[in-house]
This record gives structure tokens, sequence and C-alpha cells, in this order.
């Protein structure tokens, strides 16, 4: 570049980061500036650095004339409008990875802590009492640890665990078995199987939909007497009245509670009880995670001015325009491809194989099948999974992705087909694009051929090929209020079954799924949301 580069520092972040950012561009320190004036001056920057605390409106973005990259030093990008920014082509990058070692290392404080009483023996003795026969604890060595969730952080977990010479269960649907195998871990196929076995639960899930409220009092009654459970990743994971009835009915031996519903949160019935230990969102807070997310930020802004790697970039994977102009259109098809086949899937994911056929074949396709891993991965992670970071986190997974190419496509200009096997389950879909909008079309599901348009609420059945099944479908959807937008059906090759694909206009509860399934002739199905 002709001219230094303009950096704002608008939040605290580690005087290395600042340090580095120096070395190669003009830095202003910015933290004392208020809203209005980083209104009237945001267009003089290149770059900007926050936290939390900033928030970077569509209306703020406008104004930064010369933005090319907003750094969030942290791993949330919450408080940043993702799509301002990508319309106006401003790289976001996060430190994704900066917390992990510090989530994970408290998790394991507030587990001991738990099992040994520490806070309730501190609170004692400082307020003169020699409660030493009270406060008896339980030893983590030899007992049984179960992670649900098994990313970054719950490998830590299951790692530092292994130290005190816990046996450690592990659930997640998207890590291969041969990962766990790596790991010394034995994964499960259900957090049911963990709920019945271990001594100790800790929680690694995102906050989606699906994930709200995992552990309910439905969950609590499966668990193995006198179980204990430490949440340090989403409030909303855990149900606190269900929690506190466990409490009460000795299912649970006690609870640690790093994150809550809503945050600040200090009225409740939970903090009055000795068998809960509770801090105030501490999971981040230490000095070496804030300052690695300060100096991995950084780095990004370095990257980014000076047409580097932008390896966590959120919103703008890091390719050449003209790959990105030939491939763009397939990138929905391939995310919603993902989360259709892994929608479908019964198991944990051991393989994926993305075939591309006609004329795309003739492209570098590892966007595609990068946009394949995103989909699969999608609401499942802890962090937020993009075309940067999908296959570093595939990876972590021990999940197995292989491309195959064939210029030749028999119905279709172009086809991209998904398969996962899952143990011996194996589920295929295809899909290719219609018209000049590129509309992401279903094409194959399992052996069946269809055409239908993706929607966003989908339900897919299986069942024995015989009159009147359509119409209980279409009967039990009526009744549970559910407009049914399109259908497809089709007899399996080779099978005396057939498949079903719906598309609704809201999202198929899962107690109408059940209720189709449990009727005579039904095999299985599905909703699934894209």
């Amino acid at each position: 570049m002709s001219e230094r580069a303009k950096v704002l520092v608008k939040e605290k972040i580690a005087d290395s980061g600042v340090d580095q950012l120096k070395e190669n561009f003009d830095v202003e320190i910015g933290i004392d500036m208020d809203d209005a004036e980083l209104a009237n001056r945001i267009g003089e920057f290149d770059a900007i650095l926050i936290r939390s605390a900033t928030k970077l409106t569509p209306e703020l973005i406008e104004k930064a004339d010369n933005m090319k990259v907003i750094g969030r030093a942290g791993t949330g990008v919450d408080n940043v409008d993702i799509p301002a920014a990508t319309k106006r082509g401003i790289i976001v990058a996060n430190a994704p990875e900066s917390n992990s070692v510090a989530a994970a290392e408290h998790t394991m404080a507030l587990a001991l802590s738990l099992f040994r009483n520490v806070p309730q023996a501190h609170s004692a003795l400082v307020n003169g009492r020699w409660d030493r026969a009270k406060y008896k604890g339980a030893e983590l060595y030899g007992k049984t640890l179960g992670v649900i969730g098994f990313g970054r952080i719950g490998q830590l977990v299951a790692k530092f665990a292994q130290g005190f010479d816990m046996e450690v269960l592990a659930f997640d649907k998207f890590v291969s078995s041969e990962r766990f195998r790596d790991l010394g871990v034995e994964g499960v196929d259900s957090p049911d199987e963990i709920y019945r076995r271990a001594d100790l639960i800790t929680i690694h899930l995102p906050k989606t939909p699906e994930t709200i409220d995992w552990i309910d009092a439905e969950a609590i009654a499966k668990f193995k007497p006198g179980m204990r459970i430490v949440n340090c990743a989403r409030g909303e994971l855990v149900n606190l009245d269900a929690l506190i009835d466990g409490l009460d009915n000795g299912q649970l031996a006690g609870a640690a509670l790093d994150v809550f519903p809503e945050e600040p949160f200090t009225e409740h019935p939970i903090f009055a009880r000795e068998d809960v230990v509770v801090t105030p969102h501490l999971g981040a807070s230490t000095a070496e995670a804030q300052d690695r997310a300060g100096t991995d930020t950084a780095e990004q802004v370095i990257a980014a001015l000076t047409g580097g790697v932008v390896t966590n970039a959120v919103n703008i994977p890091a390719v050449s325009p003209a790959v990105m102009e030939a491939l763009a259109p397939y990138v929905p098809l391939c995310e919603t491809l993902g989360r259709l086949a892994v929608g479908l899937t019964p198991g944990s994911i051991d393989r994926v194989e993305v075939e591309f056929r006609g004329g795309i074949a003739d492209n570098d396709t590892r966007l595609l099948g990068i946009a394949v891993q995103a989909g699969l991965l999608s609401g499942h992670t802890e962090e937020a999974v993009n075309l940067v970071n999908a296959p570093q986190m595939a990876e972590e997974r021990g999940i197995e992705v292989i491309e195959i190419k064939d210029s030749t496509a028999d119905e279709f200009t172009d086809l991209i087909r998904v398969t996962i096997q899952s143990g011996a389950d194996v589920v295929t879909v295809g899909g290719t694009t219609v018209g000049p909008k590129n509309a992401p079309y279903l094409v194959s599901l399992w052996d069946q051929s269809f055409y239908l348009p993706f929607a966003e609420h989908m339900a897919v059945f299986r069942y024995a090929d015989q009159p009147g099944m359509i119409g209980r479908v279409g009967s039990l959807f009526g009744e549970q209020g559910v407009n049914i937008g399109s259908a497809a059906v089709g007899a399996e090759a080779n099978s005396d079954n057939a498949v079903m694909v719906v598309t609704s206009d809201a999202p198929v509860a899962a107690e109408t799924i059940d209720t189709i399934k449990s009727v005579d002739g039904f095999s299985a199905g599905y909703a699934i949301e894209l």
C-alpha cells in the first residue's frame, strides 16, 4: 500500500497485539471515543478492533467508507451486523480459539469445587466455623465423566479429566468413532447412555432451538442417582426449575453453573442452595485468554490489510474473486444438502462423500466441499461455523470428507450429491440449481428421484408402498395445523418401501413426526429445518 493503513483500536486489547499493529499501520487508541465521535470518524479507518461493548450497526457500517476489516477480539460477533459488513465487502474476523483453554480449565475447577465442597467450606471457615466433618467430599479419581458436545472445549475437558484417571464417555453426533478412539474416549450413540452411566456430566453445546432445555425434567429422570452436573457453555441448556427438583428428590447430588438464562442473573432460588456452586460467567475470564484474543485478532487484521489469508473470517472465505464468481451460485445448495443429509442421519458421522457431476466438475470445487461441511456442522458446534473454519472443525471431529468429480451428468447440467456413512447406515441426497436465480432443487434422496424446490421447513418419511399412506400424512398434518406447501413421493429402487418429501409453511413439531411414525406402515420420519 502506498500509505500506511489507519487502524482504530476501539476497546482494550493486549499490548502485544497493539504493538503488532503499530509495526505495520498507523494505530489510534480510541477507548475513550464516544458513540458520536465514532460515527463521525469511522470513515477515516481501514480497520477497527473491538470487543463486546462497541455495537457496529448497519448505520455505523454505512459510514465506514474505507473499512476493509473488523476485528472482534473474542469468540462471538453478535455486536457486529454481519450482513451489512458483507454487503460493503468488509471482512469480519474473530478469535474463536482464544478462550478454549480457559473454558475447559474453569469446567474442571467447578467440577473439583463441586466434588470437594470448596466454596462451602471456604465460606464456613471465614465465618468462624470449622466444619471439617460436614464438608467431606468425593474424588474425581476413578469416576465416569460424560461429555455432551465434543468440540474443542469438550475435547480439552476430556483430556484434563483423563489426568485424574476418570473414564470419559462422550456424545456428539458430529464426531467420528475414529476420533473418539484416538482420544481414548468412549463415544456413545445417545445421551441416554451418558445419563445412565456417568457420575459427572459436563455440557458443551451451542444454543439452538433444539438444545434449549437440553437438561430438563425428562433428562434428569434418566440420570444415574447421585449424578453431578457442570454447565460452562450456555445458560439456556439447563432448565433451572428441573435442576432444583432433581436436587430436591436426590436424583442429583450437586450442580455447578457458570452461565445462566439471562445475565446478569442474581435473583433465583438456585443461589440459596449449598449443593450448587456458581460463578458469574468466568469461563473465558483469564488474563491469558484476554491477551490471546487481542493478539489473535491483531494477526487477522494484519493479514486482511496486507493480502494474507484471514483464517478466522466469519463472512468472506479466503478465495480468489474469480473462483467465488464461478462457484457462488452453488454454495447455498451445498450448505442445504449438508443440512438435509445430516438431518436424515440417525447416528454419528463416519465419512462424507461429496460428488460433483457435469460442468461444475471442471472447476476447483474445494469451496463447495467446504460449504457442505459448513451445512453439516451448522448449529451443532460451540463456535459458529463458516466457510473458513468448517474444514478445521470437521477435522477436529474426525470427519473424513472425500470429493469425487465426473464431468458427465445424465439428467442435469450440474449435479451435486452428498453421501454420509454412519455405521451401517448410508444417507444420500442430491441437488441442482434451476433458473436464472439458481434456485436450489432436491433431485434425489436415498435411491429415489425427486424434483422439488428446497424449503425452510421440510419433512421426510419412509413407509411401506401401499395405498392411502399419502392421505394419512395429509390428514395428520391438517390435525396438527400444518399447511403442506408441496410434496413429492416415489418408490425406492429394489424395495417395497417408498419415500415422501413434504414442505410446509411452518416447522413440523416432533410430536407430529412421532404420531405419523406410529402409524402402521411408516418406518421413519424426520423434520428438517433448512
